[in-house]
């Protein structure tokens, strides 16, 4: 039976880098672990944590933090054309996406080097350059807490939206996701390259003909060239979500920024990007001791050693205060805050 250790560091699994304790610690590699590790739950504070990269902690957590790591991967099934692969949730999700390419399977590609684990890909429906999780998705499996019976989620169950799932609203807190499923191509491959500056890397690739695998390398060499490395610098990839606005607020912005960068959502609603606003705001780049905002993406918030997770979580209260009075959009933090 595994067993929990008090007092433990979190350092090592919060890609912030943040120095903060667990009241209680274990982790689970299989469904019959996590049923006996939450048999016996108290009113105590539970966290299931995959590779702890959403998260800000701001204080110690009191409370039983449980890490995913249920791993493995299979075909479920399959025909000439299409695949169903399935993924237990504690993998690393760009191990995931690289082992579909080594088998030609396309789909997830273009969510190359995003870190985190798989059982958090539903979650967040984690998205990047013109592909989302809800795009790929099939079902997954989830544990419930409190019965401990296995549940299998349709995508129309996980009520999927930008950056949204049932698991962030209604069932937060209520399911471990234990298992993911995809359905992917063999052959056909639908390629999207023209998001981003996906074809202009090709370009510089020297590829004309791209396949799966060129389009996964060319997405790595971009976030690789913008993005830190966790491992070197404390980080939890894009801070916030791009805000869908009114198409009356796109006006007001264009009267100062006549070239905003927006994105139609629908008839009445455009998508803006969040690192622009805050760039134009001037935060990019800027350091406060051990902390601030990326020199190279301004969506990005970094610890470069020893701040806290509050200094942080105030710089984000900062920015987003600045960004509403400047153009009057409410930015809204795409991590998770404990």
């Amino acid at each position: 039976m595994p067993t929990t250790t008090p007092n433990t560091s979190l350092k090592p699994f919060n890609t912030f880098g943040l120095s903060v304790n667990a009241k209680h610690f274990a982790k689970f590699t299989s469904i019959e672990e996590l049923s006996e590790l939450t048999s016996n739950l108290t009113n105590e504070p539970l966290l299931i944590i995959g590779g702890g990269s959403n998260i800000l902690f701001t204080k110690d957590f009191d409370g039983l933090v449980l890490r995913n790591e249920i791993k493995g991967f299979q075909i479920l099934e399959e025909n000439e054309e299409i695949v169903i692969v399935e993924s237990g949730a504690g993998e690393v999700w760009h191990d995931f996406v690289m082992w579909t390419l080594s088998k030609d399977f396309g789909g997830l590609e273009n969510l190359s080097l995003i870190p985190g684990s798989v059982g958090a890909s539903p979650m967040q429906n984690i998205g990047a350059y013109g592909v989302e999780i809800k795009d790929v998705f099939h079902h997954l499996s989830a544990c419930h807490l409190e019965s401990g019976e296995i549940h299998q989620f349709t995508s129309e169950e996980c009520a999927f939206g930008y950056r949204e799932s049932v698991f962030k609203r209604d069932l937060k807190g209520k399911y471990v996701i234990v298992s993911v499923a995809f359905k992917l191509t063999k052959k056909n491959h639908v390629l999207k390259t023209s998001y981003g500056a996906i074809q202009q890397e090709l370009e510089q690739m020297g590829i004309l003909e791209p396949t799966i695998q060129d389009i996964s390398a060319a997405v790595i060499r971009i976030r690789q060239s913008k993005l830190p490395d966790p491992k070197e610098i404390g980080n939890a990839g894009s801070f916030f979500k791009n805000p869908v606005v009114s198409k009356n607020v796109l006006e007001n912005i264009k009267v100062n920024f006549p070239n905003v960068p927006n994105y139609p959502v629908d008839e009445n609603h455009v998508k803006l990007a969040a690192g622009w606003l805050i760039e134009q705001a001037g935060w990019k780049g800027k350091t406060f001791d051990t902390y601030g905002v990326h020199k190279l993406q301004a969506l990005v918030l970094v610890n470069y050693g020893g701040s806290t997770g509050k200094q942080i979580y105030d710089l984000s209260q900062q920015i987003i205060d600045d960004i509403s009075n400047k153009f009057g959009v409410e930015l809204e933090r795409e991590v998770n805050i404990m």
